[in-house]
């Protein structure tokens, strides 16, 4: 992620760059190979599908949660990793490298 610093306006050059800084940090994982991969609202197949993944997507885990069991291409699982702000992705459909926990969990 680069700063362009010709549009920081007011000051807002040390957010910029303790955002990015804080972004560097979050490691990004791929999806299943073949998969469009649907980002629910919560962690379980019953909340509503926000957006769907295209194909060869990575994403950053912030944190992981319990929900729905579900299988995939990556087993079984009932973690549900947090991408974004009220976005939530499956476990078994992200290359972790592991079946367990590998980020914080999310505070309720």
């Amino acid at each position: 992620m680069s700063v362009d610093r010709a549009e920081m306006v007011g000051g807002g050059e040390e957010e910029a760059v303790t955002t990015a800084a804080a972004t560097a940090s979050v490691p990004y994982y791929p999806i299943a190979p073949g998969v469009r991969l649907n980002v629910r609202s919560g962690p379980g197949t019953s909340y509503p599908i926000v957006r769907v993944l295209p194909e060869g997507s990575r994403v950053a885990i912030y944190c992981q949660t319990p929900g729905t069991w579900v299988t995939g291409p990556y087993g079984r699982s009932n973690i549900w990793d947090n991408i974004a702000s009220g976005e939530y992705v499956s476990d078994a459909y992200v290359k972790t490298g592991s079946d367990g926990y590998i980020r914080p969990r999310c505070s309720s």
